[in-house]
């Protein structure tokens, strides 16, 4: 045996020797084997255990008997506040001392200890501060507001504790606050701010202050606004306004573990979800990058200078890392992702690699050296009750460390850490790493840029590969002298000096060098004064060479970019590559705006969903990894669940202002594009609105049961009509859809909602074969299930009647010519897809003659709207050939394809008869002629 080993055997031998002496009534106990062994491995571990054990004995027995019960606290009698120090001491060391107990023994992983130090440090915050509260009101009274309400100081966890992850023994960054203004009601009151301040002071003195008996938890106040220059205890409004103008980024990242955990709770979830545009920003936060550069660097140096190379919380591969590399992740993406924001370090880590930001092999690495590592650092802690988080450098220390780990040496236990911290090092390392080398952009682009707007030369722009150097160097000119540029920072002028000439390089290598940099220059206005959108495209190569690319092919999708800067998150987001939203994912995507009580933000939230998911169905139409007849249908799908929010937001404002309007049905229907399942970028709404009531009800008759009631007709009328002014309402991401609502019963000259009853009258008696037509497509996009049922059965009940042959035919052909004489811009060079002979119109019209020539005869025509169903059931009838249908299907695919192209472009839909086309027209062509219709 060597010395150390006899160290280790002699330190169990005197632990055993003093509960002996300090609990005569346990020797029995400490006789048995497996007792004794228990007890010898925890006094490995720990000389604060021990030493607790001796001071309170019967907490052994406790912990022999039943270790897994957490202990009760102490109640702290108002009438004994002098007693109140020694029991939360003996309190939390006994507590303490149970969880080093399961901790050692195996019987607790490391996330419950974490968990357990939590739950210690919250009960003791949560009795010591009520005891004071009851003690302060025999002086002061209870604190009230303005109207008179009762209210309490909110105590604010942020770091460990504030994550549910609190060490053995750490310290607890506490932020007070309190909710209103106002004064206490008692014999000598105190206004809010002295009565706060004074409450948690004491408490802080409370746990804080050492005694005889120790400490109960060490309480750091730096965390607060101007830290210890501040305020102790600050209003919400105050805090409020304090991160509008002076948070620094390092308080974004405290702030994102903040969590009430004791007085006013509610109050404190409240100021919480006001903070959140600071800590999360709504868009993707590269510039959150550098500030933990910076604070990264100021550690580094501070490590340096105190040689903490073996600090296994700050040194390199270190806890700090894992947190930094986990919130950066966060903070970046929280504001669009919800799922993110998570106080837990692992539960986040999880989340992140559920998104697809941090690979699953790295998430498992990383979460494996987290916890190994706060396995190491609460024992470091647990040996004394110190807050440290250095290796010891006594050999007897380091032996001791290994032993109580269940390593067989120091040099052990030592790899296995180096293992873990190379990991973290490496992860960390390329999360900072400089995204560009900065000689990526040629050097002339680079000096050309730098010297504007008073030097520079546009030959540059010319040897670059821009066709027109003369415009892109007039345009970059008026770039350099935009106020805006001039009123950057000094960090944010150096990202666009290293950005500008890698966009410029990109531009002059893509397609259309010329439309590409015409594109973004839009852009780059309105995002100078936006510092995150140059951060991502500074830090994020991937997503400057994507824009560029979708700027040289999609005059839309760069008018968009440029209206809406949020966009350029979607050319980063790791589901731009992933499936397509289908209906059920843009329908939940959609309802998460009624989350949003006002309805200002619910449609700017509703705008920016819809902008997001048209953008991705755009990016994927335009990188052909989906057909123009998947997108148009996911359009749809995505203006359908558009529809049927705005639909409860409408019913929503209705219901404030007139209540509720009982048994009375309201659906919406989509007409055209919309109805046929193939909406267009860009493409209006073409919307009818029904309501029905109970059976044998008149519309007069039924009221609305609010303050200002309507009669049934008026209040869905009055609900349409808001319905159609919430789809155009502007907002800061642009109007959701435009309207037409034209196609209803009787045009434009009839009412704007129709009972259904009336509905069914005018299809089945007064509508026009046109109208018949535009029926096929239709189809019920929103509201009650009920009314939309029936609005299908009248749909069938109209199509499915028996027509003449002769006169239908005759009807169709003539609008269609009227159509084409009006519409069609074809010239002897191009075609028109839309409009054309044998266009996309003309296979309309087609499909619809022959559905309602043919329904009543073949009911399952009635089932599909969009033109390949209508196709495939067509075919399935034996209405339309075989090869018909193989020819029409691909003219379909063909000018859809192409018109969406052009869609894109923003481009006319008139295009040179190519081949394909051409094959496509003569297809739609022969089929017209085929049914009698040429």
């Amino acid at each position: 045996m060597n010395d150390l080993d006899a160290g280790l055997d002699a330190l169990r031998t005197r632990a055993l020797q003093s509960l002996r002496a300090a609990a005569l009534g346990l020797s029995a106990r400490l006789d048995d084997a497996a007792v004794a062994a228990q007890v010898a491995q925890v006094a490995v571990a720990s000389d604060f255990a021990l030493a607790t054990l001796v001071r309170q004995p019967a907490l052994l027995a406790a912990l022999l008997d039943d270790s897994s019960r957490a202990l009760p606290p102490p109640l702290l009698a108002t009438d004994r506040r002098e007693d109140w120090p020694a029991l939360l001491r003996r309190y939390r060391a006994a507590e303490s001392t149970r969880l080093v107990w399961r901790d050692v023994l195996g019987l607790d992983a490391v996330d419950a200890t974490l968990a357990g130090a939590t739950a210690l440090a919250e009960t003791c915050l949560r009795i010591a501060l009520e005891a004071l509260e009851a003690d302060f009101a025999t002086r002061h009274g209870v604190l009230r507001n303005a109207d008179g309400g009762a209210q309490r100081l909110v105590v604010f966890a942020l770091g460990k504790l504030g994550g549910g992850e609190l060490n053995f023994s750490s310290d607890i960054d506490l932020v007070y606050g309190y909710e209103d203004d106002g004064e206490s009601d008692g014999p000598r009151p105190l206004a809010a701010e002295p009565y706060c301040t004074r409450l948690g002071q004491q408490l802080a003195k409370l746990l804080d202050e050492a005694t005889a008996d120790g400490f109960c938890h060490r309480v750091d106040l730096r965390l607060r606004p101007f830290g210890n220059a501040g305020r102790v205890a600050w209003s919400f409004a105050a805090m409020e306004q304090y991160f509008q103008r002076e948070g620094r980024d390092w308080e974004r990242y405290a702030w994102q573990k903040a969590r009430p955990v004791a007085g006013d709770l509610a109050a404190g979830e409240r100021f919480l979800r006001t903070l959140r545009p600071f800590v999360y920003r709504r868009y993707l936060d590269y510039g959150a990058l550098d500030g933990l550069r910076e604070m990264k660097a100021a550690i580094a140096a501070e490590v340096a200078r105190k040689d903490l190379a073996d600090d296994i919380k700050r040194g390199p591969g270190g806890i700090r890392e894992i947190e930094f590399l986990v919130q950066a992740l966060q903070l970046i993406r929280g504001g669009r992702e919800p799922a993110l924001r998570e106080r837990r370090l692992l539960p986040a880590l999880q989340a992140l690699v559920r998104a697809g930001h941090v690979a699953a092999p790295a998430g498992a690495a990383l979460a494996e050296a987290y916890r190994f590592l706060r396995h190491l650092e609460n024992r470091l802690q647990m040996l004394r009750d110190a807050q440290v988080h250095a290796l010891p450098q006594d050999p007897r220390e380091r032996a001791r460390l290994a032993a109580a780990l269940g390593h067989v040496d120091w040099p052990a236990l030592r790899a296995a850490l180096e293992v873990r911290r190379s990991v973290v090092a490496t992860e960390f390392a390329a999360l900072l790493a400089p995204r560009r080398r900065r000689g990526d952009a040629p050097p002339a682009l680079a000096a050309y840029w730098r010297a504007l707007p008073e030097a520079g030369d546009a030959q540059v722009l010319a040897a670059a590969g821009f066709d027109d150097p003369d415009t892109a160097d007039g345009a970059l000119r008026d770039l350099a002298r935009a106020p805006a540029l001039r009123a950057l920072s000094d960090a944010a002028r150096a990202r666009l000096d290293r950005v500008l000439p890698a966009l410029l390089a990109s531009a002059a290598a893509s397609r259309q060098p010329d439309a590409a940099l015409r594109r973004l220059l839009p852009l780059l206005h309105n995002i100078l004064r936006r510092a995150s959108y140059l951060a991502l495209l500074d830090e994020q190569p991937a997503a400057l060479q994507r824009l560029v690319d979708v700027l040289a092919r999609s005059a839309l999708l760069g008018e968009r970019l440029a209206a809406h800067p949020l966009l350029l998150d979607e050319l980063l987001d790791v589901r731009v590559g992933g499936p397509l939203p289908q209906r059920a994912e843009s329908l939940a995507a959609c309802t998460a705006a009624l989350a949003q009580e006002d309805t200002e933000a619910a449609l700017l939230a509703l705008n920016e969903t819809r902008q997001a998911l048209s953008f991705r169905i755009a990016l994927a139409t335009l990188d052909a990894r989906q057909g123009a007849q998947d997108s148009v249908r996911q359009l749809a799908w995505l203006a359908d669940a558009v529809v049927a929010v705005v639909l409860q937001l409408a019913q929503r404002e209705m219901r404030a202002a007139h209540g509720a309007l009982a048994g009375v049905d309201f659906a919406v229907l989509g007409y055209g594009s919309l109805g046929g399942e193939e909406l267009g970028f860009g493409s209006d709404l073409d919307l009818v609105f029904l309501y029905a009531l109970p059976e044998g009800a008149a519309a007069d008759a039924l009221q609305s049961d609010g303050a200002r009631p309507l009669d049934a007709a008026r209040w869905c009328a009055r609900l349409a009509q808001k319905i159609v002014a919430l789809l155009g309402t502007g907002t800061a991401a642009g109007r959701l859809y435009e309207v037409d609502v034209r196609l209803r019963p009787d045009g434009a000259k009839g009412l704007l909602v129709s009972p259904l009853a009336g509905y069914a009258d005018y299809q089945r008696q007064r509508a026009w074969t046109w109208e018949h037509q535009a029926l096929v497509r239709a189809r019920a996009v929103a509201g009650d299930a009920a009314l939309c049922a029936r609005f299908e059965a009248v749909r069938a009940a109209v199509l499915a009647q028996p027509r003449e042959e002769a006169a239908l035919r005759a009807d169709v052909a003539s609008m269609r010519r009227r159509m084409r004489a009006e519409l069609d811009r074809s010239d002897a060079a191009r075609f028109d897809l839309k409009q054309g002979e044998g266009g996309l119109v003309d296979l309309e019209f087609l499909l619809q003659y022959l559905l309602l020539g043919s329904a009543h005869a073949h009911p399952p025509l009635l089932a599909p709207r969009a033109t390949p169903g209508l196709l495939e059931a067509l075919c399935a009838a034996g209405v339309v050939p075989q090869a018909g249908c193989t020819a029409l299907r691909q003219a379909h695919a063909t000018l859809l394809d192409a018109g969406l192209h052009c869609t894109l472009d923003r481009r006319p839909r008139l295009l040179p008869e190519s081949a394909a086309i051409a094959a496509a027209r003569a297809a739609i062509r022969a089929a017209w002629q085929a049914a009698g219709l040429a």
